[in-house]
């Protein structure tokens, strides 16, 4: 708590806006390359295996780890470029990015029936 004289002294000051995508430049995607392909474990409750990738951002040469959305195979392999957006992945410590199914090397996933946009699936008319 601050009082009057406190404030007459020195004026309140906003607090700076946590920058969550720093790779990103403020773009909503990027374009990179992958450099490495690897496994993560999650936080403590959960227990699996996520796949994750290490990305070259062709734009700013930054490195940044990448998830792999979607169950399932991926076709990823050294050298794929792929697009990459913001979006935490709460149960892995320190990654920040999500890959876009579906765009450039990365293909959508097959048999989707819900959420087909957020994995680049087109729809199925029978």
């Amino acid at each position: 708590m601050t009082t009057i004289n406190q404030l007459r002294k020195k004026k309140r000051t906003q607090k700076k806006k946590l920058n969550k995508t720093p790779a990103l430049n403020n773009c909503p995607q990027k374009k990179g390359i992958c450099m490495k392909l690897t496994i993560r474990n999650p936080r403590k409750p959960n227990s699996a295996k996520r796949k994750v990738v290490k990305v070259n951002i062709t734009s700013t040469r930054k490195n940044v780890y990448v998830y792999i959305p979607g169950e399932g195979d991926h076709y990823l392999q050294k050298y794929s470029t792929v697009l990459i957006r913001g979006g935490r992945v709460k149960d892995l410590p320190g990654i920040k990015y999500h890959l876009v199914r579906g765009k450039l090397d990365f293909t959508g996933l097959k048999n989707r029936k819900t959420s087909r946009s957020k994995y680049g699936t087109k729809r199925v008319l029978n």
